[in-house]
């Protein structure tokens, strides 16, 4: 089958993700700058979530440059990806609301870790199939290394929820940084 059907409904799918994380955001009560401080937190997580699913978007067009054609399990391994990321609006909404309580900061890392767990089944179904992806170690190691935190993440927040968040903003910043040679 064609990539392009695949494609066009994966943009889809994240152009209405942002779309309800963007309407989950609740305007300040007041007017006066002090008035943001109870807002503050939500829009922070907004703004990491945003640039999760960016990080996701990105990659995913950079995976799929690749393929010239898809079956039927490059399709459901891209739905399992798609389901994980579509579940990042809520707990970003619930951490957002209770950024200092451990179960909804462990279970927006969970659902990191199952995205990220989603795009390596993707990626490794497309390469079984031939479909695609000769993508350089050094993303391989960025994959892993990012599981590896997400784990970490999941317990260190229901310890101290804050550490939990701080791992989650350190493995966006590692997927920011430019990609180095392979």
């Amino acid at each position: 089958m064609n990539k392009v059907r695949l494609e066009a409904f994966s943009d889809g799918v994240i152009a209405i993700i942002i779309t309800i994380m963007v309407l989950e955001l609740k305007t300040p009560h007041g007017t006066a700058p002090h008035d943001l401080a109870p807002v503050l937190p939500v829009m922070l997580r907004y703004l990491l979530s945003f640039i999760y699913v960016g990080i996701y978007w990105i990659n995913h067009h950079y995976l799929f440059d690749q393929v010239q054609k898809v079956d039927g399990l490059a399709m459901w391994a891209n739905l399992h990806l798609l389901f994980w990321i579509s579940l990042i609006p809520f707990v970003t909404a619930w951490a957002g609301e209770h950024p200092f309580e451990s179960v909804p900061v462990a279970m927006y890392g969970a659902v990191l870790l199952m995205c990220s767990i989603g795009f390596v089944v993707l990626d490794e179904v497309l390469r079984r199939r031939g479909a695609g992806s000769a993508h350089p170690s050094w993303m391989e190691r960025k994959n892993l290394a990012s599981m590896l935190l997400y784990a970490l993440a999941i317990p260190l927040a229901l310890w101290y929820a804050p550490a939990g968040s701080i791992v989650h903003v350190v493995v966006a910043a590692m997927w920011l940084r430019p990609r180095s040679p392979a």
